[in-house]
């Protein structure tokens, strides 16, 4: 993307510094009319001034077309032959080559309930994923609005009390990634973070049809605790 916009950039100096010596050639460099005699002085002005005039329209004209057709319609298929591809990974479209895996995750202060139907699974603050499919994480929230973000794998989704939102995760190969609450949600707002396991497939339904006492964690982390309830929202 950084190289479009560069490119971008180049060609509208290019484009600038040509119609800057457009203009200088065709005052002669000099902004006089050579070759008008002492007596043709008024009659130049006058044809001076039509020829400025006209000029200056076809100018405007190309500002108008340029500037406010050409460029912007540059810039809007620039960015949907950009963002589509990404935006299509990130919605839950149907006709996945292999049926998403359905994950649920809940936003509390302070902390991530993650949750796996299939299996009953649960864990808190941490998300494990099988590399190579797509995941459809359905995102809600216990009490404030927060933010569900995995920068790396996906656009920022938010979390809302009463409501069920649907962003489309995919890690292709394995690795860890790290998730952060991307709407302020309170005192304790910057301890949400979330560990993002993705796992080869083989061993994450390993981990997934084991019985789910044993992939439990401990409780949500001590800061809920730790602040003071007036400071709450």
């Amino acid at each position: 993307m950084f190289g479009v916009a560069a490119a971008v950039w180049l060609l509208m100096i290019v484009l600038g510094a040509l119609a800057m010596r457009a203009g200088r050639d065709r005052s002669g460099g000099k902004g006089e009319w050579p070759g008008v005699e002492e007596g043709e002085h008024r009659s130049g002005r006058e044809a001076r001034r039509a020829e400025d005039g006209a000029r200056q329209r076809r100018i405007a004209r190309r500002c108008l077309v340029g500037g406010g057709l050409l460029l912007p319609g540059v810039a809007i298929t620039a960015l949907l032959l950009f963002g589509s591809p990404a935006g299509f990974h990130q919605l839950p479209w149907p006709g996945a080559a292999a049926a998403p895996l359905r994950v649920e995750v809940t936003g509390h202060q302070w902390w991530w309930e993650v949750h796996y139907p299939d299996t009953g699974q649960r864990l808190r603050n941490e998300l494990r994923l099988p590399a190579g499919r797509a995941v459809d994480v359905h995102t809600r929230s216990a009490d404030v609005i927060h933010g569900f973000w995995v920068p790396r794998l996906g656009g920022k989704l938010d979390a809302v009390p009463g409501r069920t939102l649907v962003v489309r995760l995919q890690a292709d190969r394995p690795g860890t990634y790290r998730g952060v609450c991307a709407e302020f949600c309170g005192a304790g707002h910057a301890h949400m973070p979330m560990v993002v396991q993705a796992m080869p497939a083989e061993d994450f339904d390993v981990w997934l049809n084991a019985p789910p006492a044993a992939a439990r964690t401990p409780g949500p982390p001590a800061v809920a605790a730790a602040v003071a309830p007036e400071a709450r929202p």
